[in-house]
């Protein structure tokens, strides 16, 4: 008799263990029974009704996918290699087991596709420089495709592109001749800007002629103050004017006499 209780206690024990389950804030259990889906459950506490009910847990939490690199033709037919990573989460448990087999499986492999497919289609200065409208673009068209499997993908980025030797030298040269370009333009115009100065500076001049002699006196006193050396320096015939014009009144002025 007290083998049978024994026995008894033990399959009640069994089939309370089975019955009884606990899951986590971030969990739902999807339940079946007898093949048909009954609801889902969770989080906490739940009762099912062992070897009839069959019980699939399925996490909320967001999934960091990892897409491994794919070999794509852009559009002006560089081939690349580009690797992306994909944010998502299971929106509605009961969809992601009953409308897809594996739906981590099948949103990797959605992802690598769409990678392909998207990519191929621009060139790559625009897949060098726009990557951002690409990730929106990426991140729509396979959030669209896996919504009916209740996964919402929140987020995808394009982590890195890998170039050819052939094509990183020639990208090389380019930046170097447009630097090269740019340094060109910015001497031209600092020369075009100097001649400007210059051409209102002389018409300065032309107006004024003592500042023509001032310019020339103030010329003088940086070259003595630079080097004790002796400069011959050819002095303008409007500063010996004065003093013609003056030698020239005395001599008329002897001759009256």
């Amino acid at each position: 008799m007290a083998i049978l209780i024994a026995i008894i206690v033990f399959f009640v024990i069994i089939l309370l263990a089975n019955a009884i389950k606990v899951l986590r804030e971030y969990e739902r259990a999807v339940v079946f029974r007898l093949g048909r889906l009954i609801g889902v459950k969770g989080p906490g506490l739940i009762v099912i009704i062992p070897f009839i009910d069959r019980v699939q847990v399925v996490s909320l939490r967001t999934v960091t996918l990892d897409v491994p690199p794919q070999d794509v033709i852009t559009r002006d037919n560089v081939s690349v290699s580009v690797n992306a990573v994909v944010y998502f989460r299971v929106m509605d448990p009961a969809k992601a087991v009953v409308e897809v087999e594996d739906y981590l499986y099948a949103t990797s492999q959605l992802a690598q596709t769409t990678l392909r497919s998207v990519l191929g289609e621009v060139e790559l200065d625009t897949l060098l420089a726009e990557r951002e409208r690409i990730n929106q673009r990426l991140q729509r068209i396979i959030d669209e495709a896996t919504d009916p499997w209740g996964v919402k993908v929140t987020t995808v980025e394009v982590k890195h592109v890998d170039l050819p030797e052939g094509m990183k030298r020639a990208m090389a040269r380019q930046a170097e001749a447009e630097r090269e370009r740019r340094a060109k333009v910015i001497s031209a115009l600092g020369e075009y800007q100097a001649a400007e100065k210059l051409r209102d500076a002389a018409k300065v001049m032309s107006e004024s002629p003592i500042a023509v002699q001032l310019r020339f006196l103030h010329s003088l006193t940086e070259v003595s103050a630079e080097k004790n050396s002796t400069i011959i320096f050819p002095v303008p015939i409007d500063l010996l004017a004065p003093f013609a014009n003056k030698w020239r009144q005395s001599i008329g002025e002897g001759s009256k006499k």
